[in-house]
């Protein structure tokens, strides 16, 4: 089976890099350095030496995924064909810089929250890209975030559309408790006549999808009286200017902007004959 890394060097070199077959030595050797150039939460530095490796060149981290990096520390160095190294740099790079912008996003706001509130969650949602989903998650899960469920195989979620289709809230709780008692059952509401037939219904998890942050409070308060225990998430207009309002109220905060909105971390590589 094709791994992950193999696929994306296939769409990025296709039949070849004719620019090196022309300009660089079969036999020249080479080595590379992926540097920092902004401080950041390094992800992704695994992943980029996996990336040489499918190429036959020989990866050594220098710093850990999850670790806190300054500008100019080198992170990965590599050594082996130059046109191996050439052919994995713009790789490796995307996956280092895309990574680490996730992970040191998730970190602030994480440490920004738990100021507020040190036992709440922020967690990343499904607003992922296509073909990409594992890594970003794996990011946020570097960060200090929880990556929430990584597809629509591994969670019951009822959101807006179920409840429609399915004739309310209270229809699709029953019909969704019916199911594997192994699995917590986590429903959106809109509103808090629904987060009361949520609660009623049974649920484990009440997400509070848009409300304000006093809207969330007020309701959390509500539910939390009746029953202590339940898990009380926010999600919905959520960023990281508004997200610390929150925290106080509930347990989980799910952002999509985790992961459609962050912005890359910068490094570069230097590759120089041996």
């Amino acid at each position: 089976m094709r791994s992950k890394y193999q696929e994306f060097l296939r769409e990025d070199i296709g039949s070849g890099d004719i620019t090196s077959e022309l300009v660089i030595p079969v036999d020249l050797r080479a080595v590379g350095r992926i540097t920092c150039k902004e401080p950041c939460v390094l992800a992704g530095a695994q992943d980029a030496a996996e990336v040489f490796k499918e190429l036959g060149a020989k990866a050594i981290k220098r710093l850990e995924d999850g670790t806190r990096v300054r500008k100019g520390q080198v992170v990965l160095e590599v050594t082996g064909s130059a046109r191996s190294l050439l052919a994995g740099e713009r790789l490796a790079l995307n996956l280092i810089m895309r990574m680490s912008g996730i992970a040191t996003l998730t970190d602030d706001l994480v440490r920004k929250c738990r100021r507020v509130n040190p036992k709440v969650r922020v967690a990343a949602t499904r607003k992922t890209t296509p073909g990409f989903r594992e890594f970003e998650k794996r990011a946020v899960i570097l960060g200090g975030g929880d990556p929430h469920r990584y597809g629509l195989d591994d969670a019951v979620l009822i959101k807006n559309n179920h409840i429609r289709l399915a004739g309310g809230v209270r229809e699709a709780l029953k019909r969704a408790k019916r199911g594997s008692f192994t699995k917590k059952i986590e429903i959106e509401v809109e509103d808090a006549e629904e987060a009361m037939a949520a609660l009623d219904g049974g649920a484990d998890i009440i997400m509070l999808d848009n409300f304000t942050p006093a809207a969330a409070r007020k309701i959390a308060a509500e539910l939390r009286r009746i029953r202590r225990n339940v898990l009380i998430e926010v999600s919905g207009g959520i960023s990281p200017d508004n997200i610390e309002d929150y925290a106080s109220a509930v347990d989980i905060i799910s952002l999509g902007w985790l992961t459609h909105s962050c912005k890359s971390k910068d490094f570069s590589m230097k590759i120089e004959r041996i």
